[in-house]
C-alpha cells in the first residue's frame, strides 16, 4: 500500500490511539523522573496526570484527522490547570519542560510506528519531517497559550498579594494593644488566606533575645478555630490537644511549632487529604515573639510556597506592631508603676476630714500622665489637701509629678500658707524646667508645666484656706445638699514665674463635702467643662452609704465605661470640727510669773481630759514654750491645747523670730530648753502667720521617762523648769 506523508502519519496515529493509555503512562514516568516538582503534591500530581492524558489524546486526534496544529482545540481544562500551577507557586519552566519532554515521548512512539506500516523510506522521511513540524507547532501554540495564562494568573496573584499586604499595613497594628493586634492579624488571615488561625505569644513581658533551645511557654492569645477539627489533626500530627484562649501551654519538643519558635523558620505542612497548615514565627528586631498557625481545610488547594511567603509578609508586619505594643505596654506599665508608687499608698489618720481618693490612668494609647493627689497632716490638727496635674504623659511626666509632690510635702512641713507654698513651688518648677531644657540630647527635653490646688483645713476654726495655680476650681457641697463651685483668686500655672498667687478663706460647716479633682474628670470628648461640672454636682448630691461610694458614683457619672481620655485624680473630703471640749485657750501676760499659773491651768485641764499621765511632760513643754515667748517674743501671747488623737501644745506670740534647736555647752546658762522639748515631744515645730508665729509641740501618751537619770540631760541649770512646784490652781 502506497502512503503519502499525510496518510502515513494519520495511519500511525490511528494505530497508536488504542494504546494511548500506555503512551500516557510512558510520558508520566518520564515526567516523574525529569520534573519531580509536579508530583510532590497529590492534587498537582493528579492534575498533571489528567493534563498528560488529554494532550496525548488531543495530539493523536489532530494528527489522525490531519488538522492544522493551530486549529486543534486545546483541552478544556488546560488554561485552568496552568492557572492552578501559577497559584501554587510552581515555576513556568517546569510547565515548559513538561511540554517538551511529553512532545519528545509522543514523537518517539509515533516514529516507532512508521516502519511497521511501510518499508518505503521516502514516505517515512517525509512523514518524519512533517511530524516534527506538526508537533513543534502544536507545542509552541500550547506553550504560548499556557505561558500567557500562567503570566496572567501570576500578575493577578501578585496584585492580590500586594493588596492583601497593603490591607495588612492598614488593618493590623491600629492600636498599641497586644491582644487586639493579634486579633487583627487573625481576622485578616481568615478573610484572605486561612480557614482557621491561632496566635501564640511568648509569656514573657520583655523578651529581648531569641528564645533558648528549650521550648518556651506560650500563651494562646487568639484562637479562630470554628469548624476546624483541631484535636483530630494536630493530635495526630504532633500530639497537641486543643488549647483555650488565654491558656498557657508548651508545645511538645520537636513539634513543628516548637521548632518554629526555636529556629525562627517558617514552614508548611500537610495535615491530611484536605487540610494543610502554615507555621510562621512572629519575629521583630531579632527577637521571636511567638508563632502564628494558619490552617486551610475548606479550600481544595493545599498551601503552597507563595502562600507561605504571603503569610510571612503579613506576620512580619504584625510582629513589628506586636513588638511596638509590647514595648509600649512595658514602658507604660513602668510609668504606671512609678506613678502609683509616687502616689500616697494611704491617707494619714487624722480627725479633721474623712477622705476618699481615686487615681485612674488614661487610655492605653495616651500613656500615664502626671496627675496626683495628697493628704498631709499639719500641726494644730489641721490637714492639707492637694491635687495637681503635670503637663504631658509618660514616664517623664510621672517622674516630674513625684518631684513636685515631694516638694509640696517639704514645703507643707514648714507650714507655709497656701499662696506662699505655691510661690515656692513655682520656683521649683522653673528650676526643673531649666535643668531639663539644658539636656537637649534627652527625650525629656522641653518645658515643664503643671497646675496645683492647695487647701488647708483647720477643724478648730472650721475654716479652709485655698490657693490654686491654674488648676480647675474645687466643688463644695454643704450639709443642706447645695453644691457650688468655689470662686478663688486667679493664679497662673506653675512654671511661668513673676506673677503672684492669692489665697481665699471660707468657713465650712461640719459635714461639708469638698471635692478636688483634675481636668480629666470634667472634660470629655462628648461634653464640655460646664456639662462636666453639672454632672459632678449632681453626682455629689446623690445619697451614698460612704465617701468611697460617693467616689464611685462620681466616676461612673462622668467617665466612660472604658479608660478615660486623660488621667483622673479625685479627692473627696468631708469636714469635721473639734468642739470646745477638745480645745483650751489661755491668754498669757508678758510676765515671767505667768509661767507658774499657766502650768497649774494646764494640769487642771489635763485632769479634766483624763490625761494625767501626760501631766509632767506637758508642764515641762508648756513651761519652756511660754518662757521663751515671754523672754524672746512679743505680746500678745496665747497658749492653746488641742486634745485630739494626740495632745497639741501651741504657744503664739506676735514676734517673728524663729527658735532654733542647738546643743548647749557644759557651762552655758541657757540653750537647753528646745532640746528638752525635742526630747519630750513626739514632734515640734514653728509656723508663721501674717503677724507673728506659733511654736507647737505634740505629746503622746507613753512618752518615756527621760528623768530617770537627770544628769544625762544636764538639766541642773533649769531648776525653775524641773523642780519648781506648781502653785495651787486659782
Amino acid at each position: 500500500m502506497d502512503f503519502t506523508a499525510d496518510s502515513l502519519l494519520s495511519r500511525a496515529a490511528h494505530e497508536l490511539s488504542p494504546r494511548a493509555d500506555e503512551l500516557v503512562g510512558d510520558v508520566e514516568q518520564c515526567l516523574r523522573r525529569e520534573v519531580p516538582e509536579l508530583w510532590g503534591e497529590p492534587d498537582i500530581a493528579q492534575m498533571t496526570r489528567e493534563n498528560i492524558a488529554e494532550h496525548v489524546i488531543t495530539m493523536l486526534f489532530g494528527i489522525e484527522h490531519d488538522i492544522e496544529p493551530r486549529r486543534i482545540d486545546p483541552p478544556a481544562g488546560d488554561a485552568e490547570r496552568v492557572r492552578r500551577l501559577a497559584q501554587r507557586g510552581k515555576p513556568v519552566t517546569a510547565m515548559l519542560r513538561a511540554f517538551r519532554l511529553a512532545q519528545g515521548r509522543i514523537l518517539d512512539r509515533l516514529l516507532e510506528e512508521l516502519p511497521r506500516l511501510t518499508s518505503d523510506a521516502e514516505p517515512i522521511t517525509a512523514a518524519t519531517r512533517k511530524l516534527i513540524a506538526l508537533s513543534t507547532e502544536y507545542m509552541d501554540h500550547t506553550s504560548e497559550t499556557g505561558v500567557l495564562a500562567f503570566q496572567e494568573e501570576r500578575d493577578r496573584q501578585v496584585q492580590w498579594r500586594l493588596s492583601v499586604i497593603n490591607e495588612a499595613s492598614v488593618r493590623v497594628g491600629t492600636t498599641l494593644d497586644i491582644a487586639r493586634t493579634a486579633q487583627e492579624l487573625a481576622d485578616l488571615a481568615t478573610e484572605h488566606l486561612a480557614d482557621a488561625v491561632t496566635v501564640d505569644l511568648l509569656d514573657t513581658a520583655s523578651e529581648e533575645v531569641p528564645p533558648a533551645k528549650a521550648t518556651p511557654v506560650v500563651r494562646r492569645v487568639v484562637s479562630l478555630m470554628d469548624g476546624f477539627p483541631e484535636t483530630t489533626y494536630l493530635a495526630a500530627i504532633y500530639g497537641e490537644s486543643a488549647v483555650e484562649p488565654q491558656q498557657l501551654h508548651r508545645y511538645p519538643d520537636g513539634s513543628p511549632p516548637a521548632r518554629a519558635l526555636v529556629t525562627g523558620q517558617a514552614s508548611r505542612h500537610h495535615l491530611g487529604p484536605s487540610a494543610s497548615m502554615l507555621l510562621v514565627p512572629l519575629c521583630a528586631r531579632d527577637a521571636t515573639l511567638g508563632v502564628a498557625q494558619f490552617f486551610r481545610h475548606h479550600k481544595p488547594d493545599a498551601y503552597g510556597d507563595e502562600d507561605l511567603l504571603l503569610a510571612q509578609e503579613i506576620a512580619a508586619r504584625a510582629a513589628v506592631a506586636i513588638d511596638n505594643a509590647r514595648r509600649y505596654t512595658h514602658a507604660r506599665d513602668t510609668a504606671l508603676t512609678l506613678q502609683r508608687s509616687l502616689l500616697p499608698r494611704g491617707t494619714p489618720v487624722q480627725s479633721a476630714v474623712e477622705v476618699a481618693c481615686r487615681y485612674l490612668p488614661a487610655a492605653a494609647d495616651l500613656g500615664v500622665g502626671g496627675d496626683w493627689y495628697d493628704v498631709i497632716q499639719l500641726s494644730g490638727a489641721r490637714v492639707a489637701l492637694v491635687v495637681g496635674d503635670v503637663v504631658g504623659h509618660g514616664i517623664h511626666a510621672a517622674a516630674t509629678m513625684g518631684r513636685l509632690r515631694t516638694a509640696v510635702r517639704t514645703l507643707a512641713d514648714i507650714d507655709l500658707p497656701p499662696d506662699e507654698l505655691l510661690t515656692h513651688l513655682d520656683d521649683v518648677v522653673i528650676r526643673l524646667s531649666a535643668e531639663v531644657s539644658a539636656q537637649r540630647d534627652t527625650e525629656s527635653a522641653g518645658d515643664i508645666g503643671a497646675t496645683c490646688l492647695y487647701a488647708v483645713y483647720d477643724p478648730v476654726a472650721g475654716r479652709c484656706t485655698l490657693a490654686h495655680a491654674g488648676h480647675v476650681l474645687p466643688t463644695v457641697m454643704t450639709p443642706d445638699g447645695t453644691a457650688d463651685i468655689l470662686e478663688l483668686p486667679a493664679g497662673p500655672p506653675l512654671g511661668l514665674g513673676g506673677q503672684p498667687f492669692e489665697s481665699a478663706e471660707i468657713d465650712l460647716p461640719e459635714g461639708s463635702l469638698i471635692a478636688l479633682y483634675t481636668d480629666g474628670l470634667i472634660e470629655a470628648l462628648d461634653h464640655d467643662v460646664e456639662a462636666g461640672l453639672t454632672l459632678l454636682r449632681q453626682a455629689l448630691a446623690q445619697s451614698a452609704t460612704s465617701l468611697e461610694a460617693t467616689c464611685d458614683t462620681v466616676l461612673e457619672a462622668l467617665l466612660p465605661a472604658d479608660r478615660p481620655h486623660d488621667d483622673v485624680a479625685l479627692l473627696l473630703a468631708r469636714t469635721h470640727t473639734l468642739g470646745d471640749s477638745q480645745v483650751a485657750t489661755w491668754d498669757v501676760d508678758n510676765d515671767p510669773a505667768e509661767v507658774a499659773r499657766v502650768r497649774a491651768s494646764v494640769s487642771k485641764q489635763l485632769t479634766t481630759w483624763g490625761l494625767e499621765e501626760l501631766d509632767f511632760t506637758t508642764e515641762l513643754v508648756v513651761s519652756e514654750l511660754v518662757t521663751n515667748a515671754i523672754r524672746y517674743g512679743q505680746p500678745p501671747i496665747q497658749l492653746r491645747l488641742i486634745h485630739d488623737r494626740t495632745l497639741m501644745c501651741e504657744v503664739s506670740d506676735a514676734g517673728s523670730t524663729t527658735p532654733h534647736l542647738r546643743r548647749a555647752r557644759v557651762f552655758d546658762e541657757g540653750g537647753r530648753g528646745l532640746f528638752l522639748v525635742a526630747q519630750l515631744a513626739e514632734h515640734w515645730g514653728t509656723r508663721h502667720a501674717r503677724r507673728g508665729k506659733t511654736v507647737w509641740a505634740e505629746c503622746v501618751p507613753g512618752t518615756p521617762d527621760l528623768f530617770s537619770d537627770a544628769a544625762a540631760l544636764d538639766v541642773e541649770g533649769l531648776p525653775e523648769v524641773v523642780s519648781a512646784p506648781s502653785p495651787p490652781a486659782p
